[in-house]
């Protein structure tokens, strides 16, 4: 039996933020970015063994501003990203733009 009320992801995401372009949906992709990059380092940092606090002091700060970045509560700058993934992480920090 099939259930005609499921829908994908991406219906999903249509029907409550709107299709790709419009406001509501680019807020909602935005987030989602930064919800993902504060994902990524805590996965490679859990990866390389390290706690909050010894990233932390590779880098030159404290656990609290790691804490910060890895939960979105504070937005990192370019530069700081790349020191953490580069230093910290003994990583290479790759971007890519696309439209």
């Amino acid at each position: 039996m099939k259930n005609n009320n499921l829908k994908s992801l991406d219906q999903f995401i249509d029907e409550q933020y709107g299709k790709r372009g419009s406001t509501k949906r680019d807020k909602f992709e935005e987030g989602y970015e930064v919800f993902k990059l504060g994902v990524l380092l805590q996965q490679a940092r859990l990866e390389k063994g390290l706690t909050q606090s010894q990233l932390a002091d590779k880098i030159g700060t404290n656990k609290s501003y790691i804490s910060k970045v890895e939960n979105n509560i504070k937005e990192v700058r370019l530069s700081t990203l790349q020191r953490i993934v580069e230093v910290g992480l003994e990583g290479k920090l790759e971007l890519a733009i696309k439209w």
